[in-house]
This record gives structure tokens, C-alpha cells and sequence, in this order.
């Protein structure tokens, strides 16, 4: 009975002391959760109290952000205020201005509009005092014309019939002069026929020479192509005339034309385009032109090569282009009658060895004989002589002093400046005093067809002239925009004119003056 009433005891026992402990351990925990509570409390006030002291200050620092944000703003809107002032001032200078101009040039408007109604005015009354006087002079006119008529006893018809019968008579006089120069002319063809059987003669003697100098020959691949060249009504023949200033003699000579000129380059010119057309086959005269233009500067390149192996020859080899070129030109020039290329280069080789012999420089002794003619190269298209063309030339392209001033004494125009420079002298005189080296009748044949060609030249609105028939024609191309067909018949009688008062030849010379018009265009 006693055990399960102690064990009862015992779990009452427990139960007060497992309640109580529980109680206890609950008022411990309320405790601190109170504790907890106060603590929690406290740091939330104090965190309070730190927050608003933060949000002070930041309100503090954003008012003083503000401040200066506002500063700034308010500066940069017064800086924008002033610059638009500064423009709308601008704006109002030039508005000012350009209301004053505008205000001037009205006034000048006016003042131009008040001189124009003053102008017009005075035109008005001009015109009429001018009709008046065209009126005045009309009956004055009639008034002589008939005074002129009764005081004649005559008409205008019969004034004009009087006047042409005295242009007959004229004509007639003319005419009978012609015919008694004809009749003389034919009184002195047998003493003439002498004569060229002299001249013939003695051309035998040089004929090899005299055919060099004067003409060439175009050989043909057969006669039929003669009358191609000829053309229909002779129209190509005269083309190639013109563009090259040469001659053409188609005659009974089989497969073969001649040129004849007194310039060898123009020979050359004619005889390359004659051969180019003949290969080529078309011959016309729009083809002959841009043959022979082709061949003119395809002739340029020929002769700076021609210069270049000449200087070759001579060891000189830093001589300018130009100066090649007109060195090459030369090939294509004689001085009575002898080669001015050939002769350059003979006097440069004797000048050369001579000074190299003397122990002086043989180099500006060769190079001043090598261009001491250089001159003739230009001299027909230039005034001046041939040594001033020469020197203007040479020392515009660099040459030396040395070498200059050797070819300035080549003539003995000035002091010996130089021992090479009479080297050049002697060597030019050896050369040119060699036994047939040169032909004074050939160079002065030449320079009379040379002022032929100048006299034409010199009147104004040729364009090209050339001398044919050894001087005894002379053919004129006119600028037809410059020169009216009615101008060409005064042209012809002015030049003839002035040849007969200005050279003297045997025989007569023939003018003729071309005029030719021509519309180009060109389809694209």
C-alpha cells in the first residue's frame, strides 16, 4: 500500500517541482523580453534621434546645393541675357546699316532715274534736231543733184554711162600695154632660151648637189596612183600645196613626182606624208591635212633624236632638250648651200682636237662650235639674226659664260673673250672655206624666196604663205574670219605692190590669195 502512495507522492513531487520550474523559467524569459523590449526601445530612440540629425544635415547640404545650383543657373542665364543682347545690338548695327545703304542707294536710284528721264529728254529733242537735219540734208542733197545736173547738162543714168565708158577705157589701155609687154616678152624668148642653156650647163656640173638642196623625189608603187594624187579637178594636189608649202610637179616621169622647195624640211614634211598616204590609200583632202599635221609632229620627236645622236658623237651629253631639238632642226637647214647640221658638227670635231692639242678645254671648245649656228634653227621664224636668236636662245637654257661668250665671237662681232673662243672661229672658217663646201647663188636664191614669203607675212590676216616655182609664185592662205572675199582682190594688189617696189627678180612673180571657209562640228 505504502509503494504506490509514495510513488504518488513522488510525481505530485515532480509535477510541483517540473510546474515551478516552469514558472520560474517563464518569469525569466518575460523578464527578458522586457529587458529585450527597454533595450530595443532605447536603440530605437537613439537611431531616431541619430536619423533626424542625419536628415538635418542633408537638408542642410541640399539647401547649400541649391543654393549654388541656383547661383549657377541665375550665371549662366545672365551670361545667355548678355550674349543675346550683345547679338540683338549686332543685329540692330547691321539692321542700321543696311538701312542707311539701302537708304543711299534709293537716293542714288533717284538720282540715276532723274538722269535718265533727263537723257531721255534730251534724246527725244536730239532725235528730232537729227531728223530735221536728215531731213535738211536729204533736200540739200537733191537740191545739189539737181544743180548738178543742169550745171553737167546730164542725168544719173547718163553720168553713169559716161562714167563706165571711161572704166572701158581704162581696161583697154590696160589690155593694150599687156599685149605690147606680151610682144616684147616674145622679141626676147630667143636671148632667154640662150640663157637657160647656160643655166642648164652649169647646173650639169653640181647636179647631184643642186637636186639635194632644191627638190625631192617620191617614188610610186605604180603611175596610176598619179591621178589619185592629183584628185578630181586637181583638189588634193592643191590640198598638199597648201598644208606643206612645196611644189608637186606630176609629170611624164615614170612611177616617180618631184617636190620642189627651196626648205628641206618642208620637202621632208611632203615627201612622209605622200608615202603615209599612198601606204595608207585614202587621199582627200581632209586626210592630206591630218596626214601632214601627224607628220609635222612626229617631226618634232625625229629631230630632238637627230640632235641627240649628233651630240652623241661629240661626247656632249648634258645639252638641254630644246636644244637638241633645235640642233635636229638644223639637219633640214643649209647655209650656202651647205649642210648648218654637218657643218656644226665638222667645226665641233676640229675645234675639239685643236684645243685638246693646245692643252685648253676641248669640252667648251666642242660644245661652243657645236652650237654656234644654233641660231639658223629659228631665225626665219623670229626677228633678229642668227647669233642674237642664238644667244637669247642658249642663255635662256643655262649654257655657261664660257660657252657663250666662244659662240658670241664665232663672227668676230666682239673681242677674242677666250682662246677656245678663236678655235671656234678658225674651225668655223676651215669648215666653211673646205673646196665646195658651200654655194653663195643657192643662199642668196634662198634668202629672196625667204623675204617673198615675209612680205606676205607681214600683211594682216595671212595665215601662211609659201614661195612655188623657184620664186616665181608665191600662194597666200587668208583667215577667212578676218579677211572678206572682196579684201583678198586689194590683198593680191597690195602685195604684188609691194614685192615689185621692195625686191628685184627676173621675170614675174604670181599672186595668188586662198580663202577658204569652213563649218566644223562635231556629233556626239
Amino acid at each position: 500500500m505504502g509503494t504506490p502512495l509514495a510513488v504518488a507522492l513522488l510525481i505530485v513531487g515532480l509535477s510541483a517541482v517540473i510546474g515551478g520550474f516552469s514558472i520560474w523559467t517563464a518569469r525569466s524569459r518575460r523578464r527578458s523580453a522586457d529587458e529585450a523590449l527597454d533595450r530595443a526601445r532605447t536603440e530605437s530612440e537613439r537611431l531616431l534621434k541619430q536619423a533626424e540629425r542625419d536628415a538635418e544635415a542633408l537638408r542642410k547640404e541640399a539647401a547649400i546645393e541649391a543654393r549654388e545650383k541656383a547661383h549657377e543657373i541665375a550665371a549662366a542665364a545672365e551670361e545667355k541675357a548678355r550674349e543675346r543682347r550683345d547679338a540683338i545690338a549686332g543685329l540692330e548695327q547691321a539692321l542700321a546699316d543696311k538701312t542707311r545703304a539701302f537708304t543711299d542707294r534709293l537716293a542714288a536710284t533717284d538720282r540715276t532715274e532723274q538722269d535718265l528721264r533727263a537723257r531721255a529728254t534730251a534724246l527725244v529733242v536730239q532725235e528730232k534736231s537729227t531728223a530735221a537735219s536728215l531731213a535738211r540734208c536729204e533736200q540739200l542733197t537733191a537740191e545739189r543733184q539737181r544743180e548738178l545736173q543742169r550745171i553737167a547738162g546730164l542725168s544719173a543714168d547718163e553720168a553713169r554711162e559716161l562714167l563706165l565708158k571711161q572704166i572701158e577705157g581704162d581696161a583697154r589701155r590696160d589690155a593694150a600695154n599687156l599685149v605690147k609687154r606680151l610682144e616684147t616678152e616674145a622679141r626676147e624668148t630667143a636671148a632667154q632660151r640662150a640663157q637657160q642653156i647656160i643655166v642648164d650647163a652649169i647646173q650639169r656640173s653640181a647636179a647631184e648637189h643642186t637636186i639635194e638642196a632644191t627638190v625631192s623625189v617620191v617614188d610610186l608603187p605604180s603611175d596610176d596612183l598619179k591621178g589619185r594624187i592629183i584628185g578630181r579637178e586637181g583638189r588634193n594636189i592643191r590640198a598638199l600645196e597648201t598644208a606643206t608649202g612645196v611644189e608637186l610637179i606630176v609629170d611624164d616621169t615614170p612611177g616617180a613626182i618631184i617636190l620642189s622647195s627651196f626648205d628641206p624640211y618642208r620637202r621632208e614634211v611632203a615627201r612622209q606624208s605622200i608615202e603615209r598616204l599612198i601606204a595608207d590609200g585614202r587621199i582627200h583632202p581632209a586626210r592630206i591635212e591630218e596626214v601632214v599635221e601627224k607628220v609635222k609632229n612626229e617631226m618634232e620627236d625625229a629631230l630632238r633624236r637627230e640632235g641627240e645622236e649628233a651630240a652623241f658623237e661629240l661626247g656632249l651629253y648634258d645639252l638641254h632638250p630644246e636644244v637638241l631639238r633645235l640642233m635636229g632642226r638644223l639637219k633640214f637647214r643649209t647655209s650656202y648651200g651647205q649642210n648648218v647640221l654637218n657643218h656644226s658638227k665638222e667645226v665641233a670635231f676640229l675645234a675639239g682636237i685643236m684645243a685638246k692639242e693646245l692643252g685648253l678645254n676641248g669640252q667648251t671648245a666642242a660644245r661652243a662650235a657645236f652650237l654656234h649656228d644654233i641660231g639658223k634653227a629659228i631665225d626665219r621664224d623670229l626677228q633678229g639674226t642668227h647669233l642674237e636668236l642664238g644667244l637669247d636662245f642658249l642663255r635662256k637654257h643655262g649654257e655657261s659664260e664660257p660657252v657663250l661668250q666662244a659662240v658670241a665671237a664665232h663672227h668676230m662681232d666682239i673681242d677674242w673673250p677666250s682662246l677656245e673662243a678663236m678655235l671656234v672661229q678658225a674651225a668655223d672658217a676651215i669648215s666653211a672655206a673646205r673646196p665646195g663646201a658651200r654655194r653663195d647663188i643657192l643662199e642668196s636664191y634662198v634668202k629672196r624666196l625667204e623675204k617673198l614669203e615675209g612680205i606676205a607675212d607681214s600683211f594682216e590676216g595671212v595665215s601662211k604663205a609659201f614661195a612655188l616655182q623657184a620664186g616665181r609664185e608665191i600662194r597666200i592662205v587668208v583667215e577667212s574670219e578676218r579677211v572678206s572675199d572682196e579684201a583678198t582682190v586689194w590683198l593680191s594688189k597690195d602685195i604684188a605692190r609691194r614685192i615689185e617696189n621692195e625686191l628685184q627678180y627676173p621675170g614675174q612673180i604670181k599672186v595668188t590669195v586662198i580663202r577658204e571657209t569652213r563649218a566644223v562640228e562635231i556629233a556626239r
